[in-house]
């Protein structure tokens, strides 16, 4: 289909790569965002409707005569975007809300995970705080262990607790103070796993499933992977880790099988099929799984796809991705420094005055990705957490990352923090 008029929800920096990637279509005539950002406004049309405004997406999908949307944000497919679209034959690249539990619930994929013997640590669910803490205090002895609150917290609901004070603490947060809201309801609990971590991304249309290069990604605030958990401070793509025979056991191990277990519990699944897994001493095992593509890994993934990004979202959404064969991408490493506000993960300000992009933007193969920056009065300033991606392609690793910090290096604003050792940490520990 030549022509395409297409609707991007979200506003971040996925979204960005995402717009870049469908820009790069020769099928798309004209692209929307929603709510899109300034940024975002300078590439496409942006249109006033919120992300999580699942009614007045469908109007503006149905009065602008949409073709095909993507959604960027895990929220809209958890609250059922992909079904209320498909009420008025709107093509949307998604899943629906049944399959966007593996997301919404990580109680719920886990119970899938188990049921279908598809490997994983071991875990318990609790669903109030005074259990949880009774069992760490008479039970759990083996540390560290990970806890998670259920529901959606932007990357951030995981604390791993290295002994039985650090576990109560993680059940108060989570449980008892709600620092991450409804996703606190319940809490599971889980072995720590160690080992080399992989985010693998697919797209599948339920009966075909295509596997994207995978990234490594770096949740750690600080150099060295230490401090808290961040919704991501940076990725890197290709990983020497990935290998024709790793793909292949993490295909039938783990992506087959869980497309299986999904259309035994009859929900059809359309869109992106997301694995975070940990390649342990025996073998590879799920740490969760997501419904959308993976923010700062999109950063890196998305340009370095040969393959029309827009034919793949529209025979994924319309059950035809067995008529595409295989996806390609270019030799390139591509690697993204997320720069942050002063006091990110925590509280941090916003409106801090930017400078120095049109410079870092001129240094070779490197390109930004806003993910919360402000126009005002002519001037970028910050707006939120991630406020910036600085992403380089370079014909080996080491080039891309020289030409990421060159160009991060020549970016300033108050309070500005990223993290220095991006493609050179390893994490050997659970997210």
């Amino acid at each position: 289909m030549a022509g395409m008029k297409i609707l991007l929800v979200g506003s971040g920096g996925r979204e960005h790569a995402i717009a870049e990637a469908i820009l790069r279509s020769p099928r798309t005539e004209r692209l929307y965002v929603a709510p899109g950002s300034d940024a975002l406004g300078q590439i496409a049309t942006r249109v006033d409707v919120a992300a999580d405004n699942i009614a007045g997406l469908r109007r503006c999908a149905r009065d602008l005569k949409i073709d095909l949307t993507v959604v960027g944000p895990e929220a809209p497919l958890v609250a059922g975007i992909a079904d209320e679209f498909a009420k008025d034959g709107l093509l949307c690249f998604g899943p629906k809300k049944a399959g966007a539990q593996l997301e919404g619930s990580k109680v719920f994929t886990k119970t899938l995970l188990r049921k279908y013997h598809i490997p994983t640590a071991d875990s318990r669910v609790f669903d109030d705080a005074r259990h949880a803490e009774l069992w760490f205090a008479e039970q759990q002895s083996q540390w560290p262990v990970v806890l998670k609150a259920d529901g959606l917290a932007a990357g951030k609901g995981v604390v791993i607790a290295h002994d039985r004070r650090e576990a109560l603490e993680g059940v108060a947060q989570i449980m008892v103070r709600r620092e991450f809201g409804a996703a606190g309801n319940r809490l599971l609990v889980e072995e720590c796993l160690f080992g080399e971590e992989l985010s693998v991304l697919a797209i599948t249309d339920g009966k075909t499933i295509l596997t994207l290069e995978p990234a490594r990604d770096h949740k750690r605030v600080f150099d060295g992977d230490a401090g808290p958990n961040t919704g991501g401070m940076g990725a890197y793509s290709p990983t020497p880790l990935w290998t024709p025979e790793l793909q292949e056991d993490i295909e039938a191990r783990v992506l087959i099988p869980m497309l299986h277990a999904l259309n035994r519990e009859g929900i059809e699944y359309r869109g992106v099929l997301y694995a975070g897994v940990m390649l342990t001493a025996n073998g590879p095992r799920v740490l969760e799984f997501n419904c959308r593509f993976g923010d700062p890994e999109t950063q890196v993934i998305l340009p370095r796809l040969k393959t029309d990004f827009v034919e793949i979202a529209q025979k994924t959404a319309e059950g035809r991705l067995d008529e595409l064969g295989s996806l390609e991408f270019l030799p390139d490493a591509a690697l993204v420094i997320v720069l942050a506000s002063g006091g990110y993960p925590g509280p941090f300000k916003k409106g801090r005055r930017m400078s120095g992009l049109e410079g870092a933007a001129a240094v070779p193969g490197v390109r930004l990705h806003h993910a919360g920056t402000k126009l005002e009065l002519g001037h970028w300033q910050t707006n939120g957490g991630r406020v910036l991606g600085v992403t380089a392609i370079g014909g080996s690793m080491d080039e891309a990352r020289h030409r990421a910090y060159q160009a991060a290096s020549r970016i300033e604003f108050e309070g500005m923090h990223f993290r220095r050792d991006i493609g050179v940490a390893r994490d050997g520990m659970a997210h």
